[in-house]
């Protein structure tokens, strides 16, 4: 918003209420004959007075800019589209450009529009101006481009979807975006948003299907980059809608996707490769320690790599009766979803790793692209990597798998692994205790020639 350029600018506290106190500029005094404008928010908290506090600053503007456009600029195209909404609505109607109206509704319709407006003796005020605008399409619709649609759905429209993502996450969250649109222009250009048809959504889908099913000897692409595609482009053109308060606009890019493509499946480590190969002594030497540690704490864990990545020091409990790791979000990170918070014991080759990183992983915090990167390529050069289907997943694979062979409770298997259990949720999972025996039971056996000091990454 223009007029708004301090977080409290037009508050005032006062007896425990909020208050929007703005003197009224000298250029308009002829117009609004305020000097001061004094309004009630009628809350005492912060947040929802600066709600309310740019809705009347947002109103002011508006009128105000009337008189002096050079002053307080026009309104953002957005922002007169959804006024010209939401006048509508207050009036019983759904808001359509004039030629919208013309061609798709009866005389009788017409005429509730304009009869809506109430009696008319002379020439219109400004009131009666937007109103009839509203009403009956008269208004020049904004344009707003896709580009610029985008750019208003990463700032404002889909805040709640960036709460909690850390840098890294908000980067690769943003670039899937642009991504789809970036495409979207390549292919049909920068269109206006009420511009945009079914045909310009069909030859996305065309671009994708050429290349998610070639002809001839081309390598086809996964379906999944597709579908992120036309799910972005579907996304941005529903939310920017209801933004605007359009929120029964037909979607162009509905029901266009692809069949899920059949991915290849993570294998998971056998417990002979782990035993003989990963947990060799010195395999991994001339890796980075962290990544090595990181490597070894994966193993009876069952842990995502970004998980442990990213793991506070607070919640590497190691003097606890039990010692074990917290799993949870954090101020700069958030987690894949709400049962992946749980706590797991540490118990072999992980709880000597964790003790090496009582303090986490500094060099790995919100990197965990460059983790999976150096441990791929170091398994590689290493031998390590049995098939072409076996990743650094592939610990987690295994754990899962050691858990089901080994005969745990799957309400206990889904509590460890971070997945949500569809069964009714009765008591906490079971306490530390009781997971520490369960887990001890398929952990994988340390030689001591593993802690003779031998392995690098054991020597601090």
């Amino acid at each position: 918003m223009r007029s708004i350029q301090r977080p409290n600018q037009y508050l005032r506290l006062r007896h425990d209420v909020w208050h929007y106190v703005r003197r009224v500029p000298k250029s308009v005094r002829h117009i609004d004959e305020r000097v001061l404008i004094y309004r009630s928010l009628e809350t005492d908290s912060r947040k929802v007075a600066r709600q309310r506090r740019d809705i009347c600053a947002a109103a002011d503007d508006q009128r105000w800019s009337e008189i002096t456009p050079s002053r307080f600029g026009a309104p953002a195209p957005d922002a007169v589209m959804k006024d010209l909404q939401q006048r509508a609505q207050a009036f019983g109607f759904t808001y359509m450009p004039v030629s919208e109206i013309v061609e798709k509704l009866n005389g009788e319709q017409i005429v509730q529009r304009v009869t809506a407006l109430g009696p008319i003796n002379g020439p219109l005020s400004p009131k009666q101006q937007r109103d009839a605008d509203a009403l009956l399409g008269l208004a020049e619709t904004p344009k707003v481009k896709i580009s610029q649609a985008l750019e208003l759905y990463l700032s404002e429209i889909a805040l709640d979807e960036q709460t909690g993502k850390s840098p890294e996450q908000l980067k690769t969250y943003t670039k899937v975006k642009r991504r789809a649109v970036a495409n979207f222009i390549k292919l049909n250009g920068d269109m206006d948003m009420l511009e945009i048809s079914r045909d310009e959504a069909r030859t996305v889908y065309r671009f994708w299907a050429d290349r998610v099913q070639p002809k001839g000897d081309q390598k086809p692409l996964s379906g999944s980059s597709a579908n992120r595609d036309l799910g972005n482009l579907r996304k941005l053109y529903r939310r920017y809608f209801e933004h605007i308060g359009d929120e029964n606009r037909q979607n162009p890019f509905r029901n266009l996707r692809f069949a899920s493509p059949k991915l290849k499946q993570v294998q998971a480590f056998s417990d002979d490769w782990v035993r003989s190969k990963i947990l060799a002594p010195n395999m991994l030497k001339g890796l980075n320690r962290e990544a090595a540690l990181l490597c070894l704490a994966m193993i009876e864990t069952g842990c995502r790599p970004s998980e442990l990545a990213n793991i506070e020091p607070e919640n590497i409990r190691l003097d606890d009766e039990i010692p074990h790791i917290r799993i949870r979000s954090s101020s700069k990170r958030a987690l894949k979803s709400t049962a992946s918070v749980r706590e797991i014991p540490l118990i072999g080759v992980s709880l000597e790793a964790m003790k090496c990183a009582p303090n986490g992983f500094p060099h790995y915090q919100d990197r965990g692209y460059l983790l999976s990167q150096t441990l791929l390529n170091g398994f590689k050069v290493r031998e390590l990597l049995p098939t072409p289907n076996h990743r650094i997943y592939s610990f987690r694979h295994s754990f899962e798998k050691r858990m089901l062979e080994g005969g745990l409770d799957y309400g206990l298997r889904c509590t460890l692994m971070g997945h949500r259990n569809p069964r009714p949720e009765y008591g906490d999972g079971g306490s530390l205790k009781y997971r520490s025996e369960q887990l001890v039971r398929i952990a994988h056996p340390i030689t001591k020639r593993l802690l003779a000091g031998e392995p690098f990454y054991f020597k601090s």
